[in-house]
């Protein structure tokens, strides 16, 4: 057992992910939220096969499932013909290559099952309106600042503090997040409002010339997620901001009716300006090391942010046992395994923006050539790297192997 606790800087997904893999490991943690009260914002997320590997190694794979809606396909569309361009089955020769599913799931659902889980063990200990401020760190253990609290003292500081991290910011100081110029806009619609003959069991994307649309089931087929992007070269980020319908429609007079007709269906809409940083090589410094969004934050294109923060989890803890509880050597193989797979979703995640969902003209045409020829064993194979398949960063396969004997 360990004689001081890990800090944990964000009471994310990210950090009681981090959390939750130390108690399986024996070791203790302080999980340090600024916000008054612990939960998420936000609607669905995408959960590859690579997400549950992660919930099975971190003992959660039965109640993450059980959230989850289990859709048919991956659905590409073209907005402007409103055509299919094809289509990714995922159905069980999917789950048999990459050993779990994909699915969608409502985001506070998710955070719910890690919450319980580290609620339910003793070596996690919560604090809220905690707003660390920086930290300072010795060959002991680290001292983190807290706003108007005494300071903390921890075995190490794990900062799980999102894209505006300030762990990060004390550690690398690379400034404020690169704007992409993408505005996003979110809501979440009833089932019966949306239009029947769209219903579909498919996480669906309406491609077009630098706008696309996004739907697909939640909540057991009770409500659906619409989200809708326009790149509009906004040029500061916005995070949740509430915004009219007139305003959700510029960017998208341009495309299809029976695509553009999604947007009149929703209500509540909140923008947000999407935002994500350069791939870095270094996440840690003696005793500290970024998770999750600090470490890596990503557009959301490739649906990965989520699943990188759970690996990071895994990474992490599978680490910190096979170094003996070293931390600093713990951390600098956690980040050495972990910084290619992650800079390569980053990266990868702007070129599908670029090629795949906002190209126009005769790029348009090649993305359309090229994806509708392709069968899907040729995208499972593609696939493969990100998913589980050969391809995975040898920790997580490593974590999951010992985990399954």
């Amino acid at each position: 057992m360990a004689e001081s606790p890990f800090i944990i800087a964000g009471g994310g997904i990210g950090g009681l992910a981090a959390a939750l893999g130390l108690a399986r490991k024996g070791y203790p943690s302080v999980v340090l939220e600024q916000s008054a009260r612990l939960g998420e914002i936000g609607a669905g997320i995408q959960i590859g096969p690579n997400a549950f590997h992660s919930f099975d190694y971190l003992g959660v794979g039965d109640e993450a499932r059980e959230k989850a809606v289990y859709i048919d396909k991956l659905r590409l569309m073209d907005a402007l013909s409103a055509e299919e361009i094809t289509h990714i089955p995922l159905d069980e020769p999917f789950r048999e290559r990459f050993g779990n599913p994909y699915a969608v799931v409502h985001r506070a659902d998710l955070h719910d099952v890690l919450l319980d889980a580290c609620r339910d063990d003793a070596l996690v200990e919560f604090r809220t309106s905690h707003a660390v401020t920086g930290y300072e760190q010795d060959a002991e253990g680290v001292t983190v600042h807290v706003r108007d609290r005494d300071p903390i003292r921890g075995r190490a500081l794990v900062g799980a503090d999102g894209l505006r991290s300030v762990i990060r910011a004390q550690l690398v100081g690379d400034g404020e997040p690169r704007v992409s110029g993408h505005t996003t806009y979110r809501s979440v619609i009833p089932t019966e409002q949306m239009p029947e003959d769209l219903r579909w069991n498919a996480a669906t994307l309406w491609a077009g010339p630098r706008c696309h649309i996004v739907h697909y089931p939640l909540k057991g087929w009770k409500v659906f997620n619409l989200v809708v992007t326009y790149h509009n070269d906004a040029p500061e980020a916005v995070a949740g901001k509430p915004v009219d319908k007139d305003e959700v429609r510029q960017g998208f007079e341009h495309i299809h009716e029976r695509a553009r007709r999604i947007i009149e269906h929703g209500d509540n809409w909140k923008l947000w300006v999407l935002c994500d940083r350069e791939p870095i090589t270094r996440w840690n410094e003696g005793r500290v090391v970024l998770l999750g969004d600090a470490a890596h934050p990503m557009l959301q294109y490739f649906a990965q942010g989520a699943c990188m923060a759970l690996e990071d989890a895994v990474s992490l803890s599978h680490n910190l046992e096979a170094c003996e509880g070293h931390v600093e050597r713990t951390f600098e193989t956690y980040c050495r395994q972990r910084v290619p797979r992650t800079a390569r979703v980053q990266m990868e995640s702007r070129a599908i923006g670029e090629y795949i969902y906002h190209p126009a003209g005769a790029a348009a045409l090649v993305r359309n050539g090229i994806m509708s020829t392709r069968s899907p064993e040729e995208y499972y194979y593609r696939l493969s790297w990100l998913y589980g398949g050969s391809g995975i960063d040898s920790t997580l396969k490593s974590s999951l192997e010992s985990m399954r004997r």
